[in-house]
């Protein structure tokens, strides 16, 4: 049998909250092609190295300073900690190895560490449940690139975005059930924002993504690389499995950059409208994610909270994203499963 292996990789964070480290982090980041796809790339640099970067990172720093642990980031511990329990479930014959599209352990190196290992096979598990160029596709292609470059021979097998797998859903709908039982108005799904103008470039057919009306909920084979069809997709899910009445939540978009349109509604200016409809015991699920971090934990917990209550919200609640409760590591491991016995999901 050939050595099998499982890499999983997220989104990473800088090495520390120190301003030269924040600063490092964003520029490989917003230097991604597919994060910022502004061409000329010269011009993509100018803005990433010039504009953008030298005044984001004291402001990122400080941010990232707010949520810091006394062991490092939460993303990057989170995720170290999934990758033990993935691994302690899976046992010694299948290892697991964990990357970063962006920081450490980068990708390069978790790659030079698997081709010195011996593995021949691995499963790809990007820690993203919904397809987004600046995410899904951007982790792929980066591992596909350095085993071209550093294990060629490798055999790599990808997880598909799984923004509706029942077990998926099952395992959302397990850590978020218990939320759902306190008292509360509403439920607001709070996705990470993408540009508009990426919506309409992976729309391969360019007439149906935010063109079509009710472009989201009208069948199409290009809803395979929306975004925004697989975020709507999640939310039916959960709210079917749940029992959440169709008044009772929504959704809204977070993290947007300045500059151009983004996808609507924005998140804060929801939290700021609905004590205003009498909407004060709010409940917060961040799906997008699938551990906590800067933007469930700072922007959400913290700045989204206060917004709410400033606006004459009552009580605020982020329901924490899957992180490394045993639903989630269950769901992954039975993935993996399928993966090494050659069944399908």
């Amino acid at each position: 049998m050939p050595k099998r292996a499982v890499l999983l990789v997220n989104l990473g964070s800088p090495d520390s909250t120190a301003v030269p480290d924040v600063r490092r982090y964003l520029r490989e980041f917003l230097g991604d092609e597919r994060v910022i796809d502004v061409k000329p790339r010269w011009l993509a640099r100018f803005l990433v190295n010039v504009i953008i970067t030298p005044f984001r990172a004291p402001k990122s720093a400080h941010a990232y300073e707010q949520v810091w642990t006394k062991d490092g980031s939460p993303l990057v511990n989170t995720s170290k900690s999934v990758r033990d329990k993935l691994a302690a479930k899976l046992g010694a014959n299948t290892p697991v190895y964990l990357a970063m599209r962006y920081g450490n352990p980068s990708i390069a190196s978790v790659m030079e560490k698997i081709a010195a290992d011996g593995i021949e096979e691995i499963l790809l598990f990007p820690q993203y449940p919904h397809y987004a160029m600046s995410s899904w596709e951007t982790v792929v292609v980066k591992v596909y690139e350095e085993a071209r470059r550093l294990a060629p021979k490798l055999k790599i097998e990808s997880i598909q975005p799984f923004y509706q797998d029942p077990e998926y859903i099952e395992a959302l709908h397990a850590v978020t059930a218990p939320y759902l039982q306190q008292p509360h108005d509403f439920l607001l799904f709070s996705y990470h924002g993408v540009p508009e103008r990426h919506m309409r470039k992976a729309d391969t057919s360019h007439a149906h993504c935010l063109t079509v009306p009710d472009c989201c909920n009208t069948c199409s084979p290009v809803q395979g690389l929306c975004y925004r069809a697989q975020i709507f997709a999640t939310t039916r899910a959960l709210v079917a499995r749940a029992g959440i009445a169709a008044d009772k939540h929504s959704v809204s978009f977070q993290s947007r950059l300045a500059g151009e349109p983004w996808l609507t509604p924005y998140t804060d200016k929801v939290l700021e409208e609905l004590p205003k409809q009498g909407k004060k015991r709010l409940l917060v699920i961040c799906p997008a994610f699938v551990a906590d971090c800067l933007e469930t934990i700072e922007e959400i917990a913290g700045e989204g909270k206060e917004t709410f209550l400033h606006a004459g919200g009552e009580s605020f609640t982020q329901i924490p994203c899957l992180n490394d409760q045993p639903p989630y590591i269950e769901f992954l491991a039975k993935k993996v499963q399928y993966w090494l016995t050659g069944l399908k999901s």
